[in-house]
């Protein structure tokens, strides 16, 4: 009997605590459901969030490159203006090239949504590497003169002419580095050197800036993270340009490093697979100007609702034998289309009423095989053309695709792919372009000490004519002629920073 009350007992202990446990089980599952409603909505909230915000930027990057397109398209024509001085030349060079600069960072707003979303698109184009590194050191060695620090170019002579990489993210990458090395060095030098071997480029970035604390090293490559120390001052900048870079470089098989030590300056070192091409396709060297091409005249047809756009397109186009036809829209294009020969269709995809793509489809069911380039302000509209349906878009029926701003040379290259032109050239005359290095040289220690002075109050203000009247009137040390002519070309050259960070260190020098 008392063998059966203790089992009777155990049972119902047993009973009692598996209900407890049950109720226990339930409340956690109850628990767990309602934290999985939560973290849904937060999901749902954060992807909502995530869409807004790349819709915002695609929106500021549509809105940015219009405007854009005219800014560096007539710099582009100027450039080409045989009538201008060399001093001119050169700010007309400087706001195209800075013009170039803001696209790749208009550009860069959309690459960080592209990559969490996993859209981002890898080119393989040939790329004139030389060219383009040679273009960046023309800009940035500007910039570093400015600051009274010198710019160090070092190629390397195994370097080939023409490689299969991505132009635009090789170029942002690159400009990233370049721009924080001048940007954190106060004095001394940044140096560019380039190593290649068996297919492999080395790009380093070396400056005698403040340099990075390892415990900062990590962080410098997450989104927003600044340095700021106490007593420096704040720098401009966003946060996300080594974030952008580190991020490319992974995705195009690369990797950056960095090497840093404090008050000495840093090392950013990019290394990429850039395959060498032996035998490039037929592209047009920037020192080697279109200035036509054989056979009989060629008839585009532009369809935008942007006046300034079409307008621009003209005057790049007409001079070099083009018959160039305009149409405000999709219903002003297709009103007169019909029994005019057009030879390439230039479409413009954002258009009130109809867009480009569906015009392009509707030129289609008409029985137009005409080749297009479509061109488009979004840069969003390249990766949703399958969507839209304009799946003749590409190398299978002999079209193409541009994003403002528009580059002449890009245009010009697709349209001889396109229309299998022979392009006429015209050699340029080389510009003879005099830097100087006033890291090596101060231009003002030959002045006197109120000249020094008044000149510094004149570049504080950028009045170019009361400089000009002081050194023409002051006097200087004789054999300090050539000094002056130097400060001259900084006075037309607009880099009152420099002039300001030269008479700095003379008044500095006084008092002590």
């Amino acid at each position: 009997i008392w063998l059966f009350v203790l089992a009777n007992e155990s049972r119902q202990f047993a009973l009692d605590e598996a209900v407890r446990q049950t109720e226990l089980l339930t409340q956690e599952i109850a628990a767990h459901e309602a934290t999985d409603r939560e973290l849904q909505q937060s999901k749902e909230m954060a992807e909502a969030a995530n869409l807004a915000k790349s819709r915002y930027l695609g929106g500021i990057s549509h809105e940015l490159r219009s405007p854009l397109n005219s800014i560096l398209g007539y710099a582009q024509l100027l450039e080409k203006d045989e009538d201008l001085l060399p001093a001119q030349l050169n700010k007309i060079k400087l706001i195209r090239r800075s013009g170039d600069h803001l696209a790749d960072l208009i550009e860069g707003l959309l690459d960080i949504s592209r990559i969490e979303a996993g859209r981002l698109e890898i080119r393989r184009d040939e790329v004139a590497i030389r060219d383009l590194l040679n273009e960046m050191v023309d800009m940035f060695r500007l910039q570093a003169e400015s600051k009274g620090i010198e710019f160090i170019y070092d190629p390397s002579p195994f370097l080939p002419e023409f490689v299969n990489t991505d132009e635009k993210h090789i170029r942002q990458i690159l400009i990233n580095l370049l721009s924080n090395a001048v940007k954190f060095t106060e004095q001394g030098s940044v140096t560019l050197s380039v190593r290649y071997r068996s297919q492999v480029a080395e790009f380093t970035v070396t400056d005698t800036g403040s340099g990075i604390d390892e415990s900062e090293r990590k962080r410098i490559f997450q989104p927003f993270e600044r340095i700021r120390r106490p007593g420096m001052p704040q720098k401009p900048g966003t946060g996300l340009g080594l974030t952008i870079s580190q991020l490319l470089a992974d995705i195009m098989g690369g990797e950056i490093t960095v090497a840093s030590q404090i008050g000495a300056g840093s090392r950013f070192r990019l290394s990429l697979m850039l395959s060498s091409i032996d035998k490039p396709r037929q592209v047009v060297k920037p020192s080697r100007r279109i200035c036509g091409y054989k056979g009989p005249s060629k008839t585009i047809m532009v369809v935008d609702d942007d006046a300034s756009h079409r307008s621009l397109i003209s005057e790049i186009l007409q001079p070099l034998g083009f018959i160039i036809l305009e149409a405000t829209d999709a219903y002003d294009c297709l009103n007169n289309v019909s029994g005019t020969p057009v030879d390439l269709f230039l479409l413009d995809i954002s258009m009130p009423g109809m867009t480009g793509w569906e015009l392009l489809r509707t030129l289609r069911k008409r029985g137009y095989k005409t080749p297009v380039i479509m061109v488009s302000a979004d840069a969003e509209d390249r990766v949703s053309a399958s969507a839209q349906g304009a799946a003749d878009i590409g190398k299978r029926t002999n079209s193409d695709y541009v994003i403002k701003p528009i580059r002449d040379q890009v245009l010009l290259n697709k349209l001889g792919a396109v229309l299998k032109l022979d392009w006429e050239f015209r050699e340029d005359k080389p510009v003879a372009v005099r830097h100087v290095n006033t890291a090596d040289k101060n231009l003002c220690e030959g002045m006197a000490i109120a000249d020094v002075r008044e000149l510094q109050n004149l570049a504080e203000l950028g009045y170019v004519t009361g400089i000009e009247k002081l050194i023409e009137n002051m006097d200087v040390r004789p054999g300090s002629e050539d000094c002056t002519e130097h400060l001259l070309e900084l006075v037309h050259s607009y880099q009152f920073a420099t002039i300001i960070s030269m008479t700095q260190k003379v008044i500095d020098h006084d008092r002590g």
